[in-house]
């Protein structure tokens, strides 16, 4: 094990989703302010590096995966990163692309660790759901990979950052007013983990009838937008933000939400950098898997009835459940999620 003295230089990886990538960024912080002397580059994809932008000391390099770093122009990206001095790697993915930079990087003598995402934990967790127990929080999985190369890092130093200011586009978009700012994210990678869309269109409904918020929803596909537009165009306190601003733009906004309504998706993770109260809904998935949103209490977390889905969590991930699971989600009440708001805010 290398002594933290020794590394001047550490790339940090972490590709693939943007919750994923997102929830990199507390450790990060952290790493910063404990060892402020040593430089920190990050390969994740260009899109995300707004992300990073309230670190000090940190260079983003873009990782163009479908362009000249596809295949093996993960090379390129490799030699890129020692060319710029990286002498210690941090690999917070784990998967063949990341091994491929890693691997190069460790033939040239640069000393590399990986995550241990923890697998045989989560099967036994999926296979025995009736013995469920809290795994280890993925931030805490990425904090080990940094404490493997000599830097340990205490989460609980974390220092959130200010409310961002708001641009002139964005003070135009939300108006004068005294309401609570809800920012709602109703989509997730699979249906498994979709609340569904009418019980969370009378949620909408029910805060917009109070007249005490605004509310913002957030998406992203062409469908989604659809979905969004409509949902705008029928309630007065509703704004959707779904592919009309750039993410920097929309962590501007988030970051001076009240709450954030979302799923076991990325935008809860995005709304918790800035300290936000975020409401997770989970379906086949549970907070104990470890992909809570960054220090968000139990209280927070929504979950299915066990006793009525007792095989949950039935994957990691949302992407397999058995027959009769896959509208679990919708048996959480609209009153349970509209009590849930309302206690927070």
């Amino acid at each position: 094990m290398p002594s933290g003295i020794e590394a001047k230089h550490i790339l940090i990886i972490r590709l693939s989703a943007l919750g994923d990538v997102a929830m990199t960024v507390p450790v990060i912080r952290v790493f910063s302010k404990t060892y402020p002397d040593v430089k920190l580059t990050i390969v994740s994809k260009p899109s995300y590096k707004p992300l990073f932008n309230d670190i000090e000391n940190l260079h983003f390099l873009e990782a163009d995966l479908y362009g000249e770093h596809k295949g093996f122009g993960l090379l390129k990206l490799a030699k890129e990163a020692k060319n710029i001095g990286v002498n210690v790697v941090a690999d917070l993915h784990n998967v063949i692309r990341s091994k491929i930079i890693t691997g190069y990087l460790s033939l040239n003598g640069i000393t590399t660790a990986a995550i241990d995402k923890g697998r045989a934990e989560k099967k036994a967790l999926i296979n025995t759901p009736s013995e469920l127990k809290r795994l280890k929080p993925t931030h805490q999985r990425y904090a080990d990979v940094f404490e493997a190369l000599g830097f340990p890092l205490n989460l609980e130093e974390h220092i959130f950052p200010n409310k961002k200011e708001l641009t002139p586009q964005l003070h135009d978009l939300i108006g004068k007013h005294t309401k609570k700012m809800i920012g709602i994210a109703p989509f997730a990678a699979y249906q498994s983990k979709l609340y569904p869309l009418e019980q969370m269109k009378e949620v909408i409904f029910n805060l917009n009838e109070d007249n005490l918020y605004k509310i913002f929803l957030f998406g992203g596909g062409k469908k989604e937008k659809e979905i969004l537009n409509e949902w705008e165009v029928q309630f007065e306190n509703v704004t959707n933000l779904a592919g009309k601003y750039n993410l920097e733009t929309e962590l501007n906004l988030i970051s001076n939400l009240d709450l954030m309504l979302a799923m076991d998706s990325g935008n809860g993770h995005l709304a918790a950098l800035y300290n936000i109260p975020v409401v997770t809904l989970w379906g086949v998935t549970h907070p104990y898997a470890g992909f809570t949103p960054f220090n968000q209490p139990d209280e927070h977390q929504v979950v299915v009835d066990r006793s009525a889905y007792p095989l949950i969590p039935t994957s990691v991930y949302g992407n397999t459940f058995p027959a009769g699971y896959e509208d679990a989600i919708g048996s959480i009440p609209v009153a349970t999620v509209l009590q849930k708001i309302k206690d927070i805010i």
